[in-house]
């Protein structure tokens, strides 16, 4: 057993565990690709225990409470999206990232009213491309607070990273060329980390809605760096969910 504390600092919700960065410290105890599965808000900094369990498992629990559960996993995407610099960064400018309209504004991840250096501050917007499925892009230089002991960016920051945007990518229409507003929380997500960049490295992160299902809503994603070498990939699922519920109220 060992014990994660998720800091206030990494919130997605504001009383609660960004998703994508809770999957990442779950994930870190496998040597593989990995699949999380999110069952409560993690709640933040409260002392949690990872357990190893019997079938080769990890638990992620707050006291009696199971928070996530992981285990290793294959994790191919149907199809790879990539995206240039330049392209990344114009497509931020259609991000919705104004705090008034934004659904979490001091996400970790995705939130416009965190400060640069504090927040990953990712805002993925479409790509201006002739396609049935739309793509989203952004750009990201990883601040240098992200390192590990090795000096490359840590693990649980890459599937951060990739967290929001499957998020956005769920909620845009084509046809308006809008975001809706459906409030969502992240479910399950798996990765696959190719190789780790250094701080400061510009990546490009790409997302796209792959299907619902009643209230699910899947997406895959894709790091890559400057020069288009692929660093990570991702699958996530979504849940549709009350507002009062995406803010744990």
């Amino acid at each position: 057993m060992t014990e994660i504390i998720i800091d206030r600092r990494y919130c997605g919700p504001p009383n609660s565990g960004n998703g994508g960065y809770v999957c990442g410290r779950l994930a870190r105890h496998f040597p593989s690709p990995a699949e999380v599965t999110l069952r409560a808000p993690p709640p933040l900094d409260t002392p949690l225990a990872a357990v190893a369990t019997d079938d080769g498992t990890w638990e992620l629990r707050d006291g009696d409470k199971t928070v996530a559960t992981g285990r290793a996993a294959s994790v191919e995407l149907a199809r790879v999206e990539a995206a240039t610099l330049p392209e990344a960064r114009a497509a931020e400018l259609r991000a919705l990232f104004r705090p008034q309209e934004h659904p979490l504004p001091h996400c970790f991840v995705c939130g416009p009213a965190r400060a640069m250096g504090d927040g990953l501050r990712i805002f993925a917007g479409p790509l201006r491309r002739q396609a049935a499925t739309p793509v989203l892009a952004a750009s990201w230089a990883p601040d240098p607070k992200l390192a590990a002991e090795d000096g490359l960016v840590a693990p649980e920051f890459l599937w951060s990273a990739l967290d929001c945007p499957t998020g956005f990518a769920c909620n845009y229409d084509l046809q308006s060329g809008s975001f809706e507003k459906t409030p969502l929380l992240l479910g399950r997500m798996s990765a696959r980390i190719e190789s780790r960049p250094r701080p400061g490295a510009p990546c490009i992160i790409t997302a796209w809605a792959t299907g619902r299902d009643g209230r699910k809503r899947m997406a895959d994603a894709a790091l890559h760096d400057e020069a288009g070498t692929l660093l990570a990939v991702a699958k996530t699922t979504w849940i549709a969910v009350e507002r009062e519920v995406q803010l744990g109220r």
